[in-house]
């Protein structure tokens, strides 16, 4: 019976390593379109975003016939509550490479110093994704604590193109809607970066039962 447990979380997790690359994905392919300026390659994510949906849901049906099929001791029950938690967040990463993918296709991308800050944000957000993940699976805590740590890397940049638009503002010529479309991608962006943040946390309340490791 333990053995059957065991390769049904396996699966699990082979299923978490999924939904998670399509996150990056997602979240990848809106930031190509906005360094590109090519709006239709931003109208592929919300595609992406339905699979994740989907495998959200998929996933959560997992966990419940785990937790009724079986018995599962109290760290078994953690690893399954910790992933129920993480598909949350994960979906929500789908919902806002979305949001970030209609910012680009309404409006006229060019690629500017802003778009290249916000394409090193999009890299550092999609580390921070696929390590959460990693961190999951191989149960390692460390690791988990390392995706925390980075989003100082994530916020960083987010101050960094605060100050860039706050600069671009203060000069006449400056398209005002345009800046403000870019301050919304970034704070999506870093929203990835905060969901991130709280996989990692779930990841250390599944090994230790607290989400501050």
């Amino acid at each position: 019976m333990r053995s059957q447990f065991d390769e049904q979380l396996d699966i699990l997790n082979q299923n978490l390593i999924t939904m998670g690359a399509l996150c990056e994905n997602a979240i990848a392919m809106s930031a190509k379109a906005l360094t590109e300026g090519t709006p239709t390659l931003a109208r592929s994510v919300p595609e992406l975003s339905e699979r994740i949906d989907h495998k959200e849901r998929e996933i959560e049906t997992m966990c419940l016939k785990l937790l009724l099929q079986h018995q599962p001791v109290a760290k078994d029950l953690r690893v399954i509550s910790s992933a129920l938690k993480m598909v949350t967040d994960m979906a929500r990463i789908g919902d806002q490479s979305a949001d970030i993918a209609e910012i680009i296709t309404l409006a006229n991308v060019c690629t500017t110093d802003s778009t290249q800050i916000l394409y090193d944000m999009s890299i550092a957000v999609i580390k921070m994704v696929t390590d959460s993940i990693d961190a999951f699976v191989k149960k390692d805590k460390h690791m988990a604590r390392a995706v925390i740590d980075y989003d100082d890397i994530v916020d960083a940049y987010f101050d960094q193109i605060k100050q860039t638009l706050i600069d671009l503002f203060s000069k006449p010529e400056t398209d005002g809607e345009y800046a403000i479309d870019l301050l919304m991608i970034a704070k999506y962006f870093e929203r990835i970066g905060d969901h991130a943040v709280n996989i990692a946390k779930w990841v250390l309340f599944s090994i230790t039962g607290n989400k501050e490791g």
